[in-house]
């Protein structure tokens, strides 16, 4: 596992008292465990939601790490998720939780009423060491429903990102796929 915290915090844009947009495209969806001021569906153009990112602190171990999102460039594509106007203190904690292997980039918002706004994302390349890459939705939701970790089962991670997406009225094939092939296991 590669701790990315002292990374993002050195990067740093983040200026003291002023309020930031932050895009939530996977668990920030639905596991708000900190201060927003405001928050509204958004999305990000060019990138993709995958399950290409190894969870060895949160859905997995160190051992055996389970699958979580990260964004993949695709472009011409375009992301749904939740923004959230949040203050630079919140970082601390969202470094902290984000910590295996994401990294801050800057990325431009967009909102429905046609409005942009410079935010900021958490993504995890193809460079940091958790990166578990491509595979098919089948075999993903096979590893899915195999994995454990400190924050629970790897597939009450995807069921709630998928039922988040859903009352978002999103449509992510991949996540549906592999929710499809998580429910036949069962």
């Amino acid at each position: 596992m590669i701790d990315t915290q002292a990374i993002n915090q050195a990067q740093s844009t983040l200026v003291e008292g002023q309020p930031v947009w932050l895009f939530g495209y996977g668990s920030l969806i639905y596991k708000v465990d900190f201060d927003y001021i405001e928050r509204k569906p958004a999305r990000i153009d060019n990138w993709v939601r995958r399950f290409w990112q190894g969870s060895h602190d949160h859905r997995g171990t160190p051992k055996a790490p389970g699958r979580v999102a990260t964004l993949i460039e695709q472009p011409g594509s375009s992301c749904m998720g939740m923004a959230y106007k949040v203050t630079p203190e919140v970082f601390g904690h969202l470094d902290h939780r984000e910590k295996n292997g994401y990294l801050r980039f800057e990325t431009p918002l967009h909102f429905a009423d046609g409005t942009e706004v410079e935010g900021l994302v958490y993504i995890a390349t193809e460079e940091n060491v958790a990166f578990l890459g491509p595979a098919s939705e089948a075999d993903i939701a096979q590893h899915i429903a195999q994995s454990v970790g400190p924050s629970g089962p790897n597939d009450e991670y995807l069921l709630e990102l998928a039922a988040a997406l859903r009352k978002l009225n999103v449509e992510d094939e991949h996540v549906f796929a592999i929710e499809r092939h998580l429910l036949a296991l069962s």
